[in-house]
């Protein structure tokens, strides 16, 4: 039983992997699924399991990061940053923005460019990763 659940979990780290190296790619839980043999249900419960969301909101999770970083450079409109984080739809990724973080993608645009500027990188990145409210 102990093996088995080992198994899954390097299983469930595979899928991540998948979704943070391919997340501006169209990805779908049960093409995700297919790629560890498994069934769409039995994905989502072993992921969130493990990873404490679904595979579907840690992909848009992971497309919001990058996102953000895409809008504090300045140099793309909203409706291309969508397009190049995978999103097909600039409705959805302006709402699941707005869930992330707490402000639209037009507004953290120009918010970001003032109270950001001067941070290194590194320090950017770990105050503007965006986390999903317990709801």
């Amino acid at each position: 039983m102990k093996d088995r659940r080992l198994y899954e979990l390097v299983l469930m780290r595979r899928v991540r992997d998948r979704i943070d190296r391919y997340y501006t790619e169209p990805l779908d839980v049960e093409q995700l699924a297919r790629s560890v043999h498994m069934s769409a249900g039995h994905l989502s419960r072993r992921f969130r399991s493990a990873f404490g969301e679904s595979p579907y909101s840690y992909l848009m999770t992971r497309r919001i990061e990058r996102a953000m970083t895409l809008l504090r450079r300045g140099d793309l409109s909203v409706t291309e940053v969508c397009f190049a984080v995978g999103c097909s739809s600039l409705g959805t990724f302006s709402t699941r923005f707005s869930e992330l973080v707490g402000v639209s993608p037009s507004v953290y645009r120009k918010q970001a460019a003032d109270e950001l500027a001067g941070l290194p990188g590194c320090v950017t990145r770990q105050v503007t990763r965006p986390i999903r409210a317990l709801s």
